[in-house]
């Protein structure tokens, strides 16, 4: 019989410190998460080749899109490559199959895996399929361990609502969950057990759709429209949870101007060129993340993920601080946007990335997104339709070699995308 480890002596047994428990709101006493750990440090490491693999949540190309962008454009430091594996309606069981033929083969040093929506079946929770369910998730983790690649194991998320188009579901939406709930356990518990990352999806996702419905209203699915796939409000919740999961501490660099000698510094990927007057004028070569316009009451927008979790505040902090200030406020302008500070907020730092939407920066930023965009739509063509088609069945050695002669200019235009943006900052003085 084989002995199962409570998840705190799995913390102790991997190094690793617990966050504390978040206490659920009464509405949600029903649901029981295990405590999950905090990454300690960053995960990755410089000239990474990351694999994004999971089911058709992933295979949307929505969440994998958000982390590659970041990684090209937020951390370009890191020179980290991705490719994306999602398959519509893949189970843990699916991925297991086909690891060596279509991953492992590009020799990934890190990976991100997102199982568990299909593999819980659609059924309130029982103690055979998620047997199951860990077993092969366990096995995927050793695979990888075995092929030297580090991983980040992703629980699944909620639903939103029963799924029409599958046939065999049973149960409410809440019995569902519940089930799910247990999924995303099992999920901590497999990387507790492998000593590798974890990404928690489930609890930030219930949580925010919670939220999202009692200020929002009941029409608001935080898990998407047909109650499984999530819009962008969803994917941007998803993106948070690997994103930590991977160590990455959102410091996207600052720029500080001293008020007294007029004189201006940058750091971590920005260069101060010129300072007079209290304009400012930096050159960026990296670039925070620009979610651009959209309704925060909209489940398919991302600023209404980002008014959900704290996006801004972890992963996107591109700061400006002033010191020696001499007035008690400044309006300070980028690009079209002007906003009004406190010289007590502007010493201890204001975040433009946060509070500037239409901003100087935001065209490169989705240059670079178009690129990785294009780049996994090939991707999932690549792998679904042309080597598991019967060009690969014909030949799969010579479809990959011919694949990635066509996915290499795809790769090169997402090195390339990413250019250094002269801009400037103006502070001035106000009343």
């Amino acid at each position: 019989m084989k002995l199962k480890l409570p998840v705190v002596l799995l913390l102790a047994l991997a190094g690793l410190n617990a966050r504390e428990v978040t206490v659920l709101p009464p509405e949600l006493s029903a649901y029981k998460l295990e405590p999950a750990p905090e990454t300690k440090g960053l995960l990755l490491q410089k000239g990474d080749r990351l694999a994004i693999c999971g089911d058709s949540i992933t295979e949307q190309k929505m969440y994998s899109v958000i982390l590659e962008t970041y990684l090209t454009a937020c951390v370009p430091q890191l020179e980290v490559s991705c490719r994306q594996y999602g398959w519509s309606g893949e189970q843990a069981s699916g991925f297991l199959k086909r690891m060596e033929n279509d991953v492992l083969r590009f020799q990934p040093t890190v990976a991100t895996t997102c199982y568990g929506m299909n593999d819980f079946r659609y059924v309130p929770f029982d103690e055979a399929i998620a047997a199951e369910y860990r077993k092969n998730l366990t096995e995927i983790s050793a695979v990888f361990r075995e092929a030297g690649c580090r991983l980040v194991v992703g629980s699944p998320g909620i639903i939103d609502s029963v799924p029409h188009w599958v046939k065999s579901a049973r149960g409410t939406q809440q019995d569902l969950n519940l089930s799910l709930s247990r999924f995303r356990n099992i999920a901590l518990e497999v990387a507790l057990a492998g000593k590798t990352g974890f990404a928690d999806v489930y609890q930030p996702m219930l949580l925010a759709d919670f939220r999202a419905k009692r200020e929002i209203g009941p029409d608001f699915k935080t898990a998407g429209k047909d109650g499984v796939h999530p819009g962008w409000a969803g994917q941007v919740i998803m993106a948070r949870a690997f994103l930590k999961g991977l160590g990455l501490d959102g410091d996207l660099g600052s720029v500080t101007w001293d008020a007294a000698s007029g004189q201006a510094s940058a750091a971590a990927g920005h260069e101060v060129l010129a300072s007079e007057g209290g304009r400012i004028r930096v050159k960026s070569s990296r670039l925070p993340f620009c979610a651009g316009e959209g309704d925060v009451k909209d489940d398919n927008s991302m600023r209404a993920g980002m008014a959900l979790v704290p996006f801004d505040q972890e992963l996107n902090r591109f700061m400006l601080r002033v010191t020696s200030p001499a007035a008690k406020f400044y309006q300070v302008t980028w690009g079209a946007e002007s906003k009004r500070y406190s010289a007590e907020d502007l010493s201890a730092g204001v975040s433009l990335a946060r509070d500037f939407i239409q901003h100087p920066l935001r065209p490169a930023f989705q240059a670079v997104w178009s690129a990785v965009l294009d780049k996994q739509t090939y991707e999932t063509r690549q792998i679904k339709m042309l080597v598991h088609g019967p060009e690969g069945a014909a030949d799969a050695d010579a479809t990959f070699a011919l694949t990635e002669k066509a996915r290499k200019p795809l790769v090169e235009r997402v090195k390339s995308s990413l250019r250094p943006v002269e801009h400037e900052i103006a502070i001035m003085p106000v009343d």
